[in-house]
């Protein structure tokens, strides 16, 4: 019995020794885990690379990867290399909010680059606001909104929507209205400011109309021939698309079969770039406009050097560039600057950081974060090439083009001409002036 107790007490001892053992080698693996997710920061990566939208937003994912490079070639970030995390949210809407999720919680990345769509930015806007994380989105969008975890890159509808109806009217004379639109929150809500617009300078309702149709529709025959009809009535007719994604593939295609020109009936597009050109026969799109802030064709050094780097880095010379890539390209180098001047990548503090950051865009002006969390932005107005390049029309040097301030909410609509957005000095992001109070984060 003393020895089986002597031999129990023996084992019990060397159980216990192993057990340390192991804790110990336990913890120097977890230590060395840590160490080596403390070693990179971690950028989340959230477009579409499949589905309906993955013909616009596969660039902008190749875009990131290609401005992680080159941060890493220049040393990183406070001391540390990035490391990219790319997610495939498939263009289906939900799914943006548990990739979000799945980003900030899971991979624990420091700020995301992401989405295209505005009902996948609404979808992921619960996520970055209860995390407390950062989103830099880059593409024109309706505005009406303004949240402390968003930082807006693309274009407001006041440096847009806006001055495209502008340019139509001076220039092109128009006086009908077709406002053709994907059936979701961008198109909807921008065509609601448009058609107060309109009315604003005296359009009567009777000149314009609005139409819907689903993401991913193809059978654009009888719309297209619903556009000439109210083209056909005597009066200068122009078509403002918001269609977005690879409908207008089809929809370009049924303009040229049904013999619709630039002269005739021109249609300028907010979600048309030098991507979705480059899928499609443009010779029977010449003169067709679009309304960006920035396009490829532009000359300047930077976006000389932009372009020979998105080259280089694709390993093909015919990958083009467009306008939210250089919206992301803009982000990202803000989000850097932020995160050195913090000394940190937490979010709170490169939040505070971020408004005030400027950064010089590729076509000759120096955006700036305003408080608000949208930027100082060009406006170009291009014509469509045979080469699917664009020919800009407006302004005449586009190099000297003055930068718009991004409006968060429009002047145009009963509910919004009196809220202000500013994360500075209001800490608000829908501050109504009227009533001195803040309605809510947005």
């Amino acid at each position: 019995m003393f020895i089986q107790s002597i031999s129990a007490i023996g084992k019990s001892r060397g159980l216990r020794r192993f057990a340390a053992g192991a804790g110990i080698a336990l913890s120097l693996a977890t230590f060395g885990a840590a160490r080596a997710a403390d070693d990179t920061i971690k950028v989340g990566i959230l477009h579409s690379l499949s589905g309906t939208m993955a013909i616009s937003e596969t660039t902008l994912k190749d875009a990131v990867l290609m401005m992680i490079d080159e941060q890493n070639k220049k040393g990183g970030l406070l001391g540390k290399k990035l490391e990219a995390v790319v997610v495939d949210p498939a263009s289906n809407w939900p799914l943006f909010a548990e990739k979000a999720r799945e980003l900030i919680t899971k991979d624990k990345v420091a700020v995301v680059f992401g989405c295209w769509t505005s009902v996948s930015r609404k979808s992921v806007l619960p996520v970055f606001k209860e995390l407390d994380s950062i989103l830099f989105y880059p593409v024109q969008y309706e505005g009406e909104e303004s949240e402390r975890n968003v930082f807006y890159t693309g274009a407001a509808p006041n440096q847009q929507a806006i001055p495209a109806v502008d340019y139509l009217m001076k220039e092109e004379k128009v006086k009908r209205w077709v406002l053709e639109g994907t059936d979701y929150v961008y198109p909807r809500t921008t065509n609601k400011i448009l058609e107060a617009y309109l009315k604003s300078k005296g359009v009567a309702p009777e000149d314009i109309t609005v139409n819907y149709t689903p993401f991913g529709f193809s059978d654009w025959q009888t719309e297209v021939s619903k556009i000439k009809a109210f083209g056909s009535a005597g009066k200068k007719t122009a078509v403002v698309s918001t269609i977005n994604g690879d409908a207008n593939v089809p929809f370009y295609k049924e303009l040229g079969n049904q013999g619709i020109k630039a002269t005739d009936i021109p249609v300028v597009a907010f979600s048309v770039g030098e991507e979705e050109l480059a899928g499609i026969d443009t010779k029977p799109l010449i003169g067709h406009l679009a309304a960006w802030n920035y396009f490829e064709s532009i000359k300047t050094p930077a976006n000389a050097k932009f372009i020979e780097q998105w080259h280089a880095f694709t390993k093909n010379p015919k990958r083009v560039t467009n306008d939210p890539m250089e919206a992301h390209y803009i982000g990202f180098n803000m989000w850097v600057k932020a995160v050195e001047k913090a000394g940190t990548t937490n979010s709170d503090k490169v939040i505070d950081a971020l408004p005030g950051i400027k950064q010089a865009n590729l076509t000759g002006g120096v955006s700036t974060m305003l408080p608000n969390h949208h930027i100082t932005k060009p406006v170009f107005i291009g014509e469509i090439q045979g080469d699917g390049q664009f020919n800009v029309v407006s302004p005449d040097d586009p190099t000297k083009a003055t930068l718009v301030p991004g409006d968060a909410w429009s002047n145009y609509l009963e509910g919004s001409k009196d809220l202000e957005a500013d994360w500075v000095t209001l800490k608000c992001g829908n501050y109504n002036t009227k009533e001195k109070k803040c309605l809510g984060g947005s």
